[in-house]
């Protein structure tokens, strides 16, 4: 039984295998469609979703599962009528796989610890593990190849996709290049970390402050404003991050990404985002394939 928390625990070799799973899953969907007959997997969101609900959903059932998505909003776990330890302990005598988002990722390990099932990190406050998964599965298919590529980051650094990225990007062998604000810098432990993995896969971590053009083969960004931001956020947000906005004057010939939802005409220009250069819906096409990789992961 494997969870599928963080990619920091994750060796190099298991992610290329999930990568390369997704691509073959992708090329060959019949070979996998009754790989989880008679499996069932609960979906506990606590935060608002659409690519991740909806891939892991169809994930399951094109494969032959079952798939029962719970709204902790109504939950007696919500209410404080029940703990996190025993929720996952009645999960675990229901269902064969749990997939949860929630705000603190700390609750998650809790699950995860307590659950006699595989866990799945569907997004925390520090982590989003899936889509980093999704995006290599993205890139690798649009280069034939990871190692040696470029990938410039522009936007709050603070983030559970940037996270993910780092120690994804890492451990493949892309460059990260990481443009963003001194308030919405990574994590320590990420820098950390996704360095020490650089160091020993020949890659390279660069973090700065001030945006600049580089030659780089994946321009990425996400949203300048997570669920919970109010006007007045916002508006302090479109301050400082105006000038991290990818546009076609720092686009250059890089293929662009962006994990959605996005903003047109903040984290974006609409040229760009629209533009031939995108390969956001591509990206998000192959959410469903990483899903799909991650779930026959955890059940192996």
């Amino acid at each position: 039984m494997k969870d599928f928390l963080t990619l920091e625990n994750l060796s190099k070799k298991e992610i290329l295998y999930l990568i390369n799973l997704g691509l073959r899953i992708k090329k060959y969907p019949r070979l996998y469609y009754n790989k989880l007959k008679n499996k069932t997997m609960l979906l506990m969101f606590e935060k608002p979703s659409l690519r991740t609900r909806i891939s892991f959903e169809v994930a399951m059932n094109q494969m032959g599962g079952n798939a029962i998505y719970y709204d902790l909003l109504g939950s007696p776990l919500n209410k404080g009528k029940e703990t996190i330890e025993d929720t996952a302990k009645v999960i675990s005598r229901y269902c064969d796989l749990l997939t949860a988002r929630v705000y603190d990722h700390e609750e998650l390990k809790k699950l995860a610890s307590n659950s006699d099932i595989p866990v799945i990190n569907a997004l925390s406050n520090s982590n989003h593990p899936c889509q980093a998964i999704g995006d290599l599965i993205t890139i690798k298919e649009k280069f034939k190849k990871l190692k040696g590529l470029t990938l410039a980051y522009y936007g709050d650094g603070d983030g559970n996709v940037t996270h993910s990225l780092m120690h994804a990007c890492s451990k493949v062998g892309i460059n990260i290049y990481i443009f963003c604000p001194k308030q919405f810098m990574p994590k320590d432990k990420f820098i950390k970390n996704s360095k020490k993995f650089a160091k020993k896969h020949n890659s390279k971590v660069v973090i700065e402050n001030n945006p600049r053009k580089i030659k780089a083969d994946i321009m990425y960004t996400d949203t300048w404003m997570s669920y919970h931001i109010n006007q007045k956020e916002k508006s302090k947000r479109v301050k400082i991050f105006k000038k991290y906005q990818v546009n076609k004057n720092i686009l250059g010939n890089a293929l662009f990404m962006h994990c959605l939802p996005a903003q047109r005409n903040y984290e974006v220009s609409g040229e760009v985002m629209d533009g031939k250069k995108s390969i956001i819906f591509d990206q998000a096409e192959n959410r469903l394939h990483s899903a799909k990789a991650i779930i026959l992961w955890c059940l192996k």
